[in-house]
């Protein structure tokens, strides 16, 4: 097993990538579309915060220029879909592929940008926590309010007609409901959590990449995957955490299998691996549930 120190790491940068599922988890279930614009707006968080801190600016500024920037991502994604008729998968590549210049600029034409000198969320609370826990009961703060602040609004009249529109879109429209607004609005507010944890992630870990973003569209499916299949789905707020939690068992599913000696370079295989148990897990729990009930009703009719 690895060590306790690495079991913290591993929690602390789970907690980060559970906003990313969060994210993920409005798009991917809750309005029942497939986004790619992930890979590209998480970089565009990250390098807005890089480049706030670096420039001196507040480190809680830095992570809300992180989410704004991470809105306008996903609701460019949201009007070329709704606006010119774009299919959805297509237009998160295509903005996904914008991002990429437009993330370079962002960071000044430069690849990677250190905070190694420059303040940040985790350094002021290294110096108001103990540090070895800082990091970890920060991320713990930050998580457990998105949650808070999700699931309200979720309960919202506008939160129940964001979620209708991904159930079904015919009897939001015949509410006469815009459900091209629901999608603009659901996009952005997916896409800001996902800028917002690559805000948190370029702060904790001490710089920004431009190719940082490979692979996160996995890693925020994969979670949301996990957390289904191990926690269940009964209740809205279960939904959420569950979510939160798949990220955190991804991570340490991830750090374990480096601690067994995988290479650096498998890591995308053992995360491909680790979605395709997954929804074979949630495929064979639903067949399992359909076969349960299928000897209840047999069992009723018997007697």
């Amino acid at each position: 097993m690895m060590t306790f120190g690495a079991l913290l790491g591993s929690l602390e940068l789970g907690m980060i990538y559970a906003v990313l599922a969060l994210g993920v988890f409005l798009s991917f279930r809750t309005l029942n579309m497939p986004d790619l614009t992930v890979d590209g707006s998480i970089v565009t968080g990250m390098a807005i915060s890089a480049v706030i801190c670096a420039g001196g600016g507040h480190p809680l500024l830095a992570l809300l220029g992180a989410f704004a920037g991470g809105c306008l991502a996903g609701l460019l994604t949201g009007l070329l879909h709704t606006k010119l008729k774009i299919q959805a998968i297509l237009a998160g590549i295509l903005v996904m592929m914008a991002s990429y210049s437009v993330n370079l600029r962002i960071m000044g034409k430069t690849p990677n940008i250190p905070l190694t000198k420059s303040e940040t969320i985790y350094k002021i609370a290294d110096r108001l926590l103990p540090p070895q826990y800082a990091g970890m009961v920060l991320n713990l703060v930050l998580l457990a309010v998105i949650i808070a602040v999700l699931y309200l609004f979720l309960q919202t009249r506008l939160g129940f007609v964001f979620r209708a529109t991904g159930d079904n879109e015919d009897m939001v429209k015949a509410c006469g409901v815009s459900c091209d607004s629901m999608k603009l609005l659901g996009l952005a507010l997916s896409n800001g959590l996902v800028g917002l944890a690559g805000g948190m992630l370029a702060q904790n870990q001490a710089f920004a990449d431009i190719n940082s973003g490979v692979g996160m569209m996995v890693i925020g499916l994969a979670s949301v995957i996990l957390g289904e299949v191990i926690f269940g789905t009964k209740t809205l707020l279960r939904r959420l955490i569950a979510a939160a939690l798949g990220a955190v068992v991804y991570r340490i599913l991830m750090a374990q299998a480096l601690y067994l000696g995988m290479e650096t370079t498998d890591m995308k295989l053992v995360s491909a691996a680790i979605v395709a148990v997954a929804l074979s897990l949630g495929l064979l729990g639903e067949k399992g549930s359909k076969l349960q009930l299928t000897r209840k009703q047999k069992g009723a009719q018997q007697k």
